[in-house]
Parts: structure tokens; sequence; C-alpha cells
């Protein structure tokens, strides 16, 4: 029988790759335009929905409980399974090492909270929901992500440019991997609990790991530079966005790491890309670089 999966923020991150990834195994897909369809109509008869809408942080507050709402209302209506890229924010810097499922949602912050209170709204409205959790994101295109766009810049000459404690553990995920997990837990729904907090393994590296990763998969050295936070502080009067870069900015100096043993136990099966091959697909789109002779070796 052919199962139906609607989209929404398919030409997002998480959202593109989830399309390609339902499509590759069978799913009818729907794909969601916020300026055109209706959510209530587009959801009718699906069987999951795929929550890849982000607003940028500045909306947060406003747009997030509005559209949330919508996707839990659908989903009720049609009995749909949720799927929701979670991330890292609830925890907050005095959460214990190693995150599960079960670390207290400690942020004080206001994107960690609003991120809380979006979860806990689709748990108490009895949602059936995959909350699959990652860190960062490792694109395979310029997506405007922190590596592509503040990380990356510089390996064509060798340097990786790192915000943070280069000695910091840092999660990372690489979305064609986050994907073929949500499809494959999508497969899975009818045995999952309504409710499934689970987070994605990913790859856990500090700054200078990292870096040395990079060296190996682009065949040339990288050196690690820290980045200066000085010239983003002068933009903050004029950007709103950079007032929550840097309310998130702990992150790249808190030692962090998501604990894979109950993805493990619900996918034992799920064989991740191997970091030297997500990296050089990370970093493809540096024309002229080293990422892109070895990608097309």
């Amino acid at each position: 029988m052919t199962q139906t999966v609607l989209i929404l923020g398919a030409t997002g991150r998480f959202g593109r790759h989830c399309a390609s990834a339902f499509a590759a195994a069978g799913w009818q897909l729907r794909r969601f335009d916020r300026a055109r369809d209706d959510l209530a109509q587009a959801a009718r008869g699906v069987d999951v929905i795929v929550a890849g809408w982000n607003p940028p942080y500045q909306n947060w507050a406003a747009e997030v409980p509005i559209l949330h709402e919508q996707v839990r209302q659908a989903a009720l209506a049609n009995d749909a399974t949720v799927i929701l890229p979670g991330n890292v924010y609830v925890y907050g810097p005095d959460a214990p090492f190693g995150w599960t499922a079960d670390t207290p949602h400690l942020a004080r912050n206001p994107l960690g909270r609003i991120r809380a209170q979006m979860e806990a709204a689709y748990r108490d409205a009895g949602v059936r929901t995959i909350l699959l959790r990652a860190g960062d994101f490792l694109d395979t295109e310029a997506s405007g992500n922190w590596f592509d766009k503040v990380m990356a810049p510089k390996l064509r000459k060798g340097i990786l440019t790192y915000p943070g404690r280069p000695d910091a553990p840092h999660a990372w995920a690489y979305l064609p991997d986050l994907a073929r997990a949500a499809v494959a837990l999508a497969d899975k729904r009818a045995a999952l609990p309504r409710y499934l907090d689970l987070p994605f393994p990913g790859y856990t590296l500090t700054g200078q790991q990292l870096a040395d990763a990079l060296s190996q998969a682009l065949a040339q050295p990288v050196q690690l530079r820290r980045m200066s936070w000085a010239p983003l502080h002068l933009m903050r009067p004029f950007l709103p966005m950079m007032k929550h870069l840097f309310e998130m900015r702990y992150l790249w100096d808190l030692p962090h790491q998501l604990d894979g043993t109950t993805f493990q136990n619900y996918l034992p099966e799920f064989i991740p890309t191997p970091e030297e091959h997500a990296l050089q697909q990370a970093t493809r789109h540096l024309s002229g670089s080293a990422a892109a002779q070895v990608t097309a070796a």
C-alpha cells in the first residue's frame, strides 16, 4: 500500500532531504506551499507530516506557537504521525554531559524555552510524534548553516574558522543520514511510542578533530583558527538575528554529545555515512577547492 507524506518546508534543509529520502523509499509526496496551500486540506489522508518549517530566530516567539498549533491540529484530524526535527537548545548549559531523551530540559534562554514549550505541546496534545533530535547540520550544498556559512569558506586556503573552544566536543548531523533515519522511523511508526524523543548520534567532534577530519577528507592540510565574535557584536544593533546568535553562543564552548543508545535500539540496522564521505559532500560546493576535486575524483 502506498503511503503518503506531507512535507512542510520542502525547500529547506531538513525538508529538502526528507523529500528526497521519502521519494527514494517509494512514498507518495505532497510538498506544502505556505503561500498557496491550505494545511487542513493538504494534510487530508496523509500518513506522516514532516514539520520542516523553521522561521528565522527573530520570528520564533511570534510564529513557532502558531505554526505548530496548525500542524498539531492537522495531525490529530488525520491521526497522522508528525516527524519533528529537534535540536539541542532545550537542554541548556547546565544539563549533564551525554544528552538523552531523559536529560532534563533546563534551558532558560528564550530560544530554548520556545523549543521546549513547542515540544511539550505535541506530547500534551497526544499527537503521534517522532522528535528526531540532532546537532548542527552538515548539508550537501550551501544552505546558510553554521558550517558552510561561517566555518568552511576559507577551507580552500586550508583554514577552518571555528566559533568556539577547539577542545569541546560538539554534535553534528549529516542531513542525508538524518532524513534516512526519519524514513526508517516512519516505516516503524506503528510500533513506536505515541511520543518518541529520539537523539540522533551523528558525529561528535571537537573543533580540532573536525579540522583533522577535514584534512583527511580533503587530502590537504587544514588548520583551525578561532573566529572573532567582535564583528558580529558590532552588527547587533542593526541585525535582529545577531541577538539570537549570541544567545546560543554557549553551545560552541559547552562540551556536549547526543547519546545514541536509544537510537541504536530502535534502528539497529541503520548504517551511518562514513565521516570522511560526509565531510567531502558537505564541502563540495567550494568551487576550485580540494573539496570539489576530491568529490569529482
